[in-house]
């Protein structure tokens, strides 16, 4: 049996699973942040400055696509409606 600290939640049906919860404080919240924080490995400004020119080449890429899909598209319609007269 669940006691009442520790809240059913249903799992797939009627098997209910038990979720143990540890109240923390917003100082201690705070301090296991930046202790998460300081575990990460951040990216060097090198790094950062290639995944973004990639991203930027590949946005104008997929505008370009898209944009002539579209053109495309159109042409088809209105070649097929008659409406290009």
């Amino acid at each position: 049996m669940a006691n009442a600290k520790t809240p059913l939640v249903p799992k797939r049906g009627l098997i209910k699973v038990r979720i143990e919860m540890s109240k923390t404080g917003p100082i201690q919240y705070l301090k296991q942040v930046r202790s998460e924080l300081a575990k990460v490995t951040w990216p060097s400004r090198k790094e950062t400055m290639i995944s973004t020119t990639m991203v930027f080449i590949m946005v104008f890429i997929m505008a370009v696509f898209l944009f002539l899909t579209d053109q495309v598209v159109a042409f088809l319609v209105r070649l097929i409606l008659g409406l290009g007269n």
